[in-house]
C-alpha cells in the first residue's frame, strides 16, 4: 500500500512539474490561439453579442432534453406508462419553452 502511495505522489509531482514546465510564460492576453490555428479576431475578453444568449439558451434547452433522454430509454421498458406520462410531460415543457423563444424573436439571425 505505502508503494503504491509513493508511486501515486510521484506520479501527481511529475505531472505538475512536467505542466509548470511546459507552461506559457507569456502575457495571456496577447497569446496565440492554443488549438484554433488562426489568429484571433478579436481581443480575448471582449463581450459577446446579446444576440448569442438566446441562442445559447435554445442550445441548453435541447442539450437537456438529450440528458434525461437516455437514462430515461434505458429503464422506460421496466417502469412502464408513468416514465412514459412524465417524458411527455417534460418534452411539453420544452416545447413551451422553444415556442417561447420562437415567438420572441431568438431563431432570426439578422
Amino acid at each position: 500500500m505505502l508503494i503504491t502511495l509513493g508511486v501515486v505522489a510521484a506520479a501527481v509531482a511529475a505531472l505538475y512539474g512536467l505542466g509548470l514546465w511546459l507552461a506559457d510564460r507569456g502575457d495571456p492576453l496577447r497569446a496565440g490561439a492554443f488549438s484554433g490555428g488562426l489568429p484571433p479576431a478579436e481581443h480575448a475578453v471582449s463581450r459577446f453579442h446579446v444576440r448569442w444568449y438566446p441562442v445559447a439558451m435554445i442550445f441548453l434547452a435541447f442539450d437537456m432534453e438529450m440528458l434525461f433522454m437516455y437514462p430515461w430509454a434505458r429503464v422506460v421498458a421496466k417502469t412502464g406508462t408513468s416514465a412514459v406520462v412524465e417524458m411527455f410531460l417534460f418534452l411539453w415543457i420544452l416545447l413551451a419553452a422553444v415556442a417561447y423563444a420562437w415567438r420572441e424573436g431568438a431563431f432570426r439571425w439578422a
